[in-house]
């Protein structure tokens, strides 16, 4: 019988000393500013990926020079909550030590630098540390950055929620020391007894990436059923007393394979707050075990569902909780946009919500946000949350400097530029320059293309109504665009495929449309759809709901089946 083949990814985190592989050596080697081919792959466990600049890749290539290499950092802040101190310190990073001078605000409620010499790695690591900052286990095959609804006006129940985000964030981490060895100078994060080993995930990690949201109704902020697992805040009050579990979500595909898909998450049941951990460890330790590791683009948990079906993947569940599902409780899941403007709390204090535009936070010449943001730090008695759709709340504002926050908010443009519900709705994707995979542009194009839709929206007359459009560059999906109202999914440079019928709330994928076309084609499907939509809605109808009712698209029920057919 012949060895199974494995991904080479499996060789190489086998072979790797638990993540410690020849980083160091690449670390002191500065003949090159990138690291050697194996360890790309691992120091996305440490949190960054190799880059370089493709605007300039060919002009350096006729120099005879290497690309411009550079690395993007991603940090882990579970839940998005971070104090004004920890945000001076990541805004002084930024400013120092990154060729960006930006801080980006990602889709996963954290934030990521790009453009950092290698030489800058270690020190950004050892800055961010001193502020209890890190950046362990935010990309590689491990559980990422855990997301929860930052949005403190139910601040009671959203507390409890944001405990338990936490704590599955500490305790999914890796336990290897190669983290504090190679960046701390041997500061050890987590002592073990004997040999080093890992408890949860074993010598090989998992097959790919894993993500976790905790949703906190009726907001799905969080897009809860897009990620490998999540859970539903059920409470009784302001008392949180357990989860629907979800599990099985993901958003990355292939173009023109149709073996792989986006898929939203299944509904698993209900369980008892205080048996959280415990679900989580189980699903995770199913996905170690069951999922394929010979195949990368097939390697997520959606996968290994579809592959040994709902029933038996559930039962295994439960058999390793050694707890049985209950029936899942009735929640609504509604509005995935954030609250712009102020809001009060239940602790009277206030809470505003700023929009970020792709959540580039960086002094522009009408514009100086980045500067508006470290004043406001430099006062603000309360915390900075990141939101999932790259957005910034400064939270726990007492009345008294309500005044002077808003004042500072004004002054330097992060308040008073009118946001519509599209715009506010809608994300994008880093994309080019910086993105190895991108196929197309995204942040960079979004804004100007989102004027253009809101143009429409106004010809037809329902521009104060939001649509959910989302664009990548690439159809890894990292801004969720297949569960977008309107999903633009790059193909190649000004080219894209449009996808539409995903509901408003986040509950139902879209479906392609029309693929490979340009922005002139785009507008004018568009333009044509909404006129359409006007004249044919029903009461209360989402533009998403139009689209499937009307027959322009049919509704994914199953993406293993309906996706692609």
């Amino acid at each position: 019988m012949s060895e199974q083949k494995l991904a080479v990814n499996e060789y190489l985190k086998t072979d790797s000393d638990y993540l410690r592989g020849t980083i160091q050596e690449g670390l002191d080697t500065a003949v090159t500013g990138a690291f050697s081919e194996g360890d790309q792959q691992l120091i996305k466990f440490h949190g960054f990926y190799q880059q370089d600049d493709r605007d300039l890749r060919n002009e350096r290539k006729e120099q005879k020079l290497e690309p411009l290499y550079s690395f993007m950092l991603r940090a882990r802040v579970a839940g998005g909550v971070c104090s004004p101190e920890q945000w001076l310190a990541v805004d002084k990073i930024a400013s120092n030590l990154t060729s960006s001078n930006s801080i980006r605000l990602t889709t996963r409620q954290t934030f990521q630098y790009h453009g950092i010499p290698k030489r800058n790695l270690k020190t950004i690591i050892q800055d961010l540390d001193r502020e209890a900052l890190d950046s362990i286990a935010a990309c590689g095959d491990v559980n990422r950055n855990v997301m929860c609804n930052p949005n403190p006006v139910e601040s009671k129940l959203h507390q409890q929620a944001y405990a338990y985000a936490k704590q599955l964030s500490d305790n999914m981490l890796p336990h290897t020391k190669a983290y504090a060895e190679i960046w701390l100078d041997d500061e050890k994060l987590v002592t073990t007894e004997g040999d080093e080993v890992e408890p949860v995930y074993g010598k090989t990690y998992l097959p790919r990436k894993f993500k976790m949201a905790v949703a906190v109704p009726p907001d799905n902020d969080v897009d809860v059923y897009t990620n490998d697992l999540g859970f539903i805040a059920v409470a009784e009050g302001d008392e949180l007393i357990g989860f629907n579990m979800v599990a099985g979500g993901g958003m990355g595909s292939t173009h023109g394979e149709v073996a792989t898909f986006p898929r939203l998450a299944d509904d698993f049941g209900y369980i008892k707050a205080e048996d959280t951990l415990k679900f989580a460890e189980a699903v995770m330790t199913i996905q170690r075990d069951w999922g394929n590791r010979e195949n990368r683009k097939l390697s997520r948990l959606k996968y290994t569902i579809v592959k040994h079906g709902f029933d038996k993947f559930k039962a295994e569940v439960e058999a390793r909780t050694g707890i049985k599902f209950e029936p899942k409780r009735d929640v609504v899941i509604g509005d995935r946009g954030d609250r712009y403007g102020w809001k009060q709390g239940v602790d009277d204090n206030w809470h505003l919500t700023l929009f970020i535009e792709g959540g580039r936070v960086k002094d522009l010449p009408d514009q100086p946000l980045q500067t508006g943001l470290r004043e406001i730090a430099k006062v603000h008695k309360g915390d900075f949350r990141m939101t999932s759709n790259q957005n910034i709340i400064i939270a726990g504002v007492p009345s008294e400097d309500k005044e002077q926050i808003e004042g500072l908010a004004r002054q330097h443009g992060l308040l008073g530029k009118l946001i519509t519900e599209t715009r506010g709705h809608s994300i994008a994707c880093v994309a080019l320059p910086t993105c190895a995979l991108a196929m197309a542009e995204a942040e960079r194009y979004f804004p100007d293309f989102l004027t253009k839709v809101e143009g429409l929206q106004e010809k037809h007359g329902f521009l104060d109504q939001g649509i959910v459009i989302r664009m990548t560059g690439c159809p890894n999906g990292c801004a969720r665009p297949f569960a977008a109202e309107i999903g633009l999914v790059g193909k190649a440079p000004g080219r894209y495929n449009l996808y539409l019928g995903a509901s408003f709330e986040g509950t139902r994928l879209n479906k392609l449309y029309r693929e490979n076309i340009q922005e002139a084609e785009i507008l004018a499907e568009l333009d044509a759809l909404f006129a359409q939509y006007v004249a044919e809605r029903q009461v209360g109808e989402t533009f998403g709901n139009y689209t499937v009712r009307s027959g322009v698209v049919t509704a994914v029920l199953d993406a293993a089946k309906d996706f692609h057919g």
